[in-house]
């Protein structure tokens, strides 16, 4: 093969790996909204709902039954933070309510927004395990540096088929700074410093 050749080769090649990097890029940034599309559209990889009304006292919890709830973390492919839960399994009675911590660290030098996306497996347990508080509900804005605790309140329903024992509950942090107006998340210090309304 003529050096011309393999200079036309290796071109080619440094071109088709510019638009894989390109694409994946394009992917990696609609892979939130299209995350979310596909769990309402296909109600897979249980993906767990909003925020959930629960009146403690009028559920009698199931003494019978320990139900084991293990909690994992991870970060999207290239969000620095750290992100971790307070433990790593818990258990409870069905339709007792339980409150967990997960933790975040902002180890960048710039302000920057993450979004948590639950998951849950198994998937039979998704309609069966309800949220009451959730970091996941919001968008989590972290100052340089800035490390938070971030509660989860949840319940695990009675109604819990008995043939599952244990849930996984997931969460992938995603850095979605470069998609919203920081000035407009509450907490932001933008915000901290506007006027009050009819001020």
């Amino acid at each position: 093969m003529s050096q011309q050749s393999q200079q036309t080769q290796i071109t080619r090649t440094v071109k088709r790996l510019s638009l894989i990097v390109i694409g994946m890029s394009a992917f990696a940034f609609a892979l939130v909204p299209l995350y979310d599309l596909f769990c309402e559209i296909t109600g897979l990889n249980g993906k767990t709902g909003g925020p959930y009304v629960y009146e403690e006292a009028s559920v009698e919890p199931d003494r019978s039954r320990l139900i084991k709830v293990n909690f994992l973390t991870n970060t999207n492919e290239g969000m620095p933070w750290q992100f971790w839960p307070g433990k790593g399994a818990v258990r409870v009675h069905p339709g007792e309510a339980k409150t967990v911590s997960f933790f975040v660290k902002n180890t960048t030098s710039k302000p920057m927004v993450a979004q948590a996306i639950p998951s849950l497996v198994p998937i039979s347990a998704t309609e069966f395990f309800h949220k009451t508080e959730c970091f996941c509900f919001e968008q989590q804005l972290l100052q340089p540096g800035e490390e938070v605790e971030m509660p989860m309140r949840f319940i695990v329903g009675r109604e819990l088929p008995k043939n599952v024992g244990s849930i996984n509950l997931s969460y992938a942090l995603f850095d979605i700074t470069d998609r919203v107006d920081i000035s407009t998340i509450s907490g932001s210090p933008v915000e901290d410093q506007l006027p009050p309304v009819g001020g």
